[in-house]
């Protein structure tokens, strides 16, 4: 990328230190910010008001944060987009970026292979885990994917997104950890 090209979206994004616990994007907003985690962690939610709320993905440093439903869909997020530690992100307006990228190929190209194209590939691999895994294959899966987030965040929402629950991702680490030894 060209120095110029960096030094456009530098000028467009906003560095923000954030407090455990609060909102980046509330279910029924259609904000476009996309949010680099640089320290922290952001744990996405569905709360439906009647049942425990359900985890659906864990960011830790490093990753990217998006309102998928409102970049690829124009709808309304269906998450809560939630910060689990203090946490510092770097934030640029997803149409500023746009309105960058509809003038330089190279960022259209790298909006289309980092944005888009990596939501979509995460979503499709997390459907197909289900598909092809048995728990214990997804719980390994996501320690080696995720090496970081294991001890970091509670039990639950780890279980959440295996699709299990917290009884049985007890069971399944006291089973790999007796096949260890």
């Amino acid at each position: 990328m060209k120095i110029v090209n960096l030094l456009s979206i530098l000028r467009k994004v906003t560095i923000k230190s954030v407090p455990k616990g609060e909102i980046l994007i509330h279910p029924g907003t259609s904000t476009k910010d996309i949010f680099f985690i640089r320290k922290g962690m952001v744990r996405s939610y569905y709360a439906n008001g009647i049942e425990e709320e359900i985890t659906f993905q864990l960011y830790p440093e490093f990753h990217m944060v998006v309102n998928i439903h409102a970049m690829l869909f124009d709808e309304p997020s269906q998450f809560y987009y939630q910060t689990l530690e203090p946490s510092k992100v770097y934030t640029i307006d997803y149409n500023s970026f746009m309105e960058m990228a509809s003038k330089d190929p190279e960022l259209f190209e790298m909006n289309h292979r980092f944005i888009g194209k990596k939501a979509m590939k995460l979503a499709f691999k997390r459907v197909e885990s289900f598909v092809f895994l048995s728990p214990e294959e997804r719980y390994q899966k996501y320690v080696k994917d995720y090496p970081n987030v294991i001890n970091r965040a509670p039990d639950k929402y780890i279980a959440n997104i295996l699709g299990i629950t917290p009884v049985s991702l007890s069971r399944i680490r006291k089973r790999l950890a007796t096949k260890k030894n």
